[in-house]
């Protein structure tokens, strides 16, 4: 291939070439860590200003807004007042989503709670194997949200912003820190429906890379069938002759990056090494038959089988291999009706495996630098929505969180005495952002991107805080 004349290259191209000093090193670390000697790990951060507990975070999304009334937040004052109006005080002016004009009676709660671990933390029963494990979890009951519709508020949860277009979590991670797996995305998501078969769509740009580079976006696994798809050759297409197509395609590529300096063609040039990368690792991560029995027992899954517990299971096979970010969501959580049977259902289908992921960390030494967090994108209303059901709420919710320098065994804040309200240690999702991103041993308030003039963060622009009383 000749050689690029002066000419050739563009303005734009030629100035950023000049001001990126040693860029021509980097990029070929980037692309080929091992020419070069250098770290696997790609991210902007070179040096954390903070110790880094967590290596990697794996993030259980309950897709629909379980309810913090009949799972982690026990109120017998709302089960005393089931049936009467709601006060007043509490809902007068207060947006709500499907119940805005009708009468607001109070819902109690549909199933009883009781006290697990050596610390006694109160949660729903139909919770057992969580609770075996609560002395290992953080649980906070004073989470609020600013969104109360689904798709706006999984993207404030992802993102930090109810606006379309920013970087999710899993992004911002990846591009900070990069990832340690050659083989593998940085960022893995995968799916999996609960037998209620709601099964309403979560739409990819919730693990968008936003205005990040593209690299940085979430890759989906499918939980069955062909987990990619595409990923084995055509019939006649050998693994060595498609590494030539794939060499041909990044030469002409890294031709036109000369000449134009466009970030997205160096992304582009990782991806297709990756996309051939991933022909051999994937099956492999994806095939659980070595895992033995009593690892399947564990989980309570069987392979294959596209579970919330099989994702567990896979997640930890991809912390292992160096997986920076792993999100799992698990749909069917949208109970306008018939809540009592809907979390019965929900609490069968994530207790054991929740239970297992934690224990099955522990005993491979991965536990102590992986930051798990189990959330929805809100909370349920205390007031009843068709007799059966509860409407979404923003202004309280329960998440938890454990592993990776988290105290285990406490409940950090509270809502109101009927679950309305957080109103001690009231928090924010900036300040779950700003708590996840310092256990990775990054200062929220300085990682930024700058977007349309402005630095762009994570954890916003409001005063986020790190939530510190959960730290050990």
């Amino acid at each position: 291939m000749d050689p690029l004349t002066p000419a050739e290259i563009t303005r734009r191209a030629f100035l950023g070439k000049v001001s990126q000093g040693l860029g021509a090193v980097a990029l070929a670390s980037l692309m080929r860590p091992s020419m070069l000697g250098a770290a696997q790990s790609r991210g902007v951060l070179k040096n954390l200003p903070l110790p880094q507990k967590a290596k990697r975070v794996i993030w259980l999304t309950m897709a629909g807004g379980p309810s913090h009334l009949e799972t982690f937040d026990p109120k017998p004052k709302l089960a005393e007042m089931d049936g009467k109006p709601m006060p007043e005080s509490l809902t007068k002016g207060q947006q709500l989503a499907q119940l805005q004009g009708k009468p607001l009676n109070c819902f109690g709660p549909q199933h009883l709670f009781a006290k697990f671990g050596k610390s006694q933390i109160e949660i729903c029963a139909l919770l057992p194997q969580i609770g075996s494990v609560i002395d290992d979890i953080c649980l906070i009951r004073s989470m609020t949200t600013d969104a109360i519709n689904h798709d706006p508020a999984h993207m404030f949860m992802n993102t930090g912003s109810q606006i379309a277009g920013r970087p999710s979590m899993g992004a911002w991670v990846t591009y900070g820190l990069g990832s340690e797996s050659e083989e593998l995305p940085g960022f893995v998501v995968l799916t999996s429906l609960g037998k209620g078969g709601q099964n309403q769509p979560i739409a990819a740009r919730q693990w968008s890379s936003g205005f990040l580079p593209s690299k940085f976006q979430g890759v989906q696994l499918r939980a069955k069938g062909d987990p990619v798809l595409y990923l084995t050759n055509p019939p006649g297409i050998s693994k060595e002759r498609q590494h030539g197509d794939v060499d041909a395609i990044n030469a002409l590529n890294r031709r036109r990056d000369a000449l134009t300096g466009d970030p997205e063609i160096a992304t582009r040039i990782a991806q297709y090494e990756m996309a051939f990368k991933m022909q051999a690792s994937v099956p492999d991560l994806m095939d659980v038959s070595a895992e033995g029995a009593k690892t399947l027992e564990l989980y309570g899954c069987q392979p294959g089988d596209g579970s919330f517990a099989s994702n567990c299971l896979l997640a930890r096979r991809l912390a292992e291999r160096g997986v920076r970010f792993i999100q799992l969501y698990h749909k069917d959580w949208d109970h306008h009706g018939g809540v009592k049977e809907g979390i019965a259902q929900k609490a069968q289908e994530i207790d054991r495996a929740c239970m297992a992921l934690i224990t099955d960390l522990k005993q491979r030494g991965l536990f102590d630098d992986t930051l798990i967090v189990w959330a929805g994108e809100f909370g349920r209303t205390p007031m009843s929505q068709g007799g059966s059901g509860r409407d979404h709420h923003n202004k309280a919710m329960s998440v938890w969180m454990s592993g990776a320098g988290i105290k285990g065994g406490i409940v950090y804040g509270a809502s109101d005495d009927l679950g309305y309200a957080a109103v001690e240690n009231v928090t924010t999702v900036h300040d779950l952002h700003a708590t996840m991103l310092h256990q990775l041993g990054i200062q929220h308030e300085s990682f930024s991107f700058k977007f349309q003039g402005l630095d762009a963060k994570l954890s916003g622009v409001e005063g986020a805080k790190v939530i510190k009383d959960i730290l050990a």
